[in-house]
């Protein structure tokens, strides 16, 4: 199973707390991504590339740096950089939804220009030393736009495809499209990796007997709803209730975000970001949860969480 990469949430702080506490749920993840910008410097006070640099990523999970964009030098340079500091995968990005980054052709907005993605992948793959998979949505408006997309894709040595199967324009709204998902996975050359709305191992259970041939499963939201979830679908055990399992994590979470963030105002910030999702595995209503998002004080949104915790 793999994490998905998923900004201001999957960052280096929660992957190392997440390996602490569940060091045998999650094979990888690929990392938020690193956006491009045209003449960028590799520098760590870059806070993207701070994220995948190694010597941050120690006890983390295993870690496969993302690309957004287009510009075709920039993208040999970052990635021949990775390659140097031990990396030998790197994902380009061709599923984000955000309409402020699809309406430059980047993310999902690549999708529906099939000789655009060629002929940065015509410079791309022969420039870089290491592996390239991508990451896709079924298309930006159209669910045609993969269709057209399939035949470039298999002209290169791609290490593995991810399917989102949504349009962009959906963002994260109504349901995965199964249907469309099932007739392009026997067209791709390269493995297939499954992504979107793997919330229960029933979920998970459902993508495998309908798509056997699946190569790996993805999960994002899933996780943050339910920390515990990667263990169920692993058919693990640690023999320690998942709900005191799921207390821990989320309290070593809050510890490390007290320890790591600059200020008062990151750390409750980041503390709410992720309890917008985290609180659903606990046994709270929703009134509660939000009470806590109510809340201005550092100190305040600390008890609160802590309560909850015990």
């Amino acid at each position: 199973m793999i994490l998905a990469p998923m900004q201001g949430l999957t960052e280096v702080l929660f992957r190392r707390v997440y390996e602490e506490c569940f060091p045998v749920a999650i094979t990888s993840a690929v990392a938020p991504f690193i956006a491009l910008t045209r003449n960028m410097r590799f520098s760590s006070d870059n806070a993207q590339i701070a994220d995948v640099l190694p010597e941050n990523n120690v006890n983390s999970i295993p870690v496969i740096p993302q690309i957004l964009g287009k510009e075709t030098d920039e993208f040999i340079t970052l990635s021949n950089r990775l390659y140097e500091l031990g990396y030998n995968e790197v994902n380009w990005n061709m599923g984000c939804p955000m309409r402020a980054i699809a309406a430059k052709h980047r993310g999902s907005g690549i999708l529906p220009y099939p000789d655009e993605v060629r002929a940065i992948l015509d410079k791309v793959v022969p420039g870089i030393k290491m592996k390239l998979s991508v990451k896709v949505r079924l298309g930006l408006k159209d669910k045609n736009d993969i269709f057209h997309l399939v035949p470039v894709l298999n002209d290169y040595p791609l290490a593995s495809v991810t399917i989102h199967p949504r349009l962009g324009r959906q963002q994260y709204t109504g349901h995965p499209d199964l249907d469309t998902f099932g007739e392009v996975m026997p067209l791709l050359k390269a493995p297939v990796i499954y992504n979107g709305d793997i919330l229960t191992a029933a979920d998970a259970q459902h993508i495998h007997e309908r798509f056997p041939q699946v190569a790996d499963i993805m999960v994002g939201r899933g996780i943050l709803y339910n920390p515990t979830l990667p263990l169920a679908l692993n058919n693990l055990s640690l023999n320690i209730q998942h709900s005191s399992l799921t207390k821990h994590f989320i309290r070593r979470l809050m510890e490390e975000i007290q320890l790591r963030m600059p200020t008062d105002e990151s750390r409750i910030r980041k503390m709410k970001e992720y309890w917008c999702m985290l609180w659903k595995s606990l046994p709270i209503t929703e009134m509660q949860a939000r009470e806590v998002l109510r809340q201005e004080k550092l100190t305040t949104v600390e008890k609160m969480i802590y309560d909850f915790l015990q």
